[in-house]
């Protein structure tokens, strides 16, 4: 009986939190989005296709079992999509520009698949770096590339061809 007789006047004393701008409360700083790219702004860095961290495959062939642009998009759309819901590493990709990540992604695919793209994104190591990327996350990530290439029809040993080129990037990735 006496806490309901003072609940309603401990409720009245508390501030309604929609009158809270947490934000300025705290400082923080709202990032305007780029508006033709959708993507958050970058500190400047060398832009260059040697940054994809493997050299491409030698003539078209590597292209079209992937099924040329078209497909690598299609790939590499599912490998983020996979990614950013994986209960295993989406922590890691949270705080991420998803926008941009989609973009660079497919970049480097088709750059390294010789599709005819160049890649614009960070090198290896400096996108990677403090994310604190275990072993174990590379590999989650690679289980949803190989899903992603499966789903999308990619022959098997196209597939280990690919990602033979892509794993020694892991000595850049692997934090811990």
């Amino acid at each position: 009986m006496f806490l309901a007789a003072f609940l309603p006047i401990m409720l009245m004393q508390q501030a309604p939190a929609d009158d809270i701008d947490w934000d300025k409360e705290f400082g923080v700083e709202e990032v305007e989005r780029d508006p033709v790219t959708g993507e958050l702004p970058v500190e400047p860095y060398v832009q260059a296709n040697a940054n994809a961290g493997a050299t491409p495959f030698a003539g078209d062939t590597m292209a079209a079992r992937f099924g040329g642009q078209n497909g690598i998009r299609q790939i590499a759309n599912r490998f983020v999509d996979l990614n950013f819901s994986d209960p295993r590493i989406r922590t890691i990709f949270a705080a991420h520009d998803e926008v941009r990540f989609r973009r660079t992604i497919f970049e480097q695919f088709c750059y390294i698949l010789n599709a005819g793209c160049n890649y614009s994104g960070r090198d290896m190591e400096s996108s990677h770096s403090g994310l604190g990327t275990r072993k174990a996350d590379l590999n989650a990530l690679v289980e949803n590339l190989q899903q992603a290439m499966r789903e999308e029809g990619v022959p098997f040993a196209a597939q280990n061809r690919f990602l033979a080129k892509l794993a020694p990037m892991s000595a850049d990735v692997i934090d811990r």
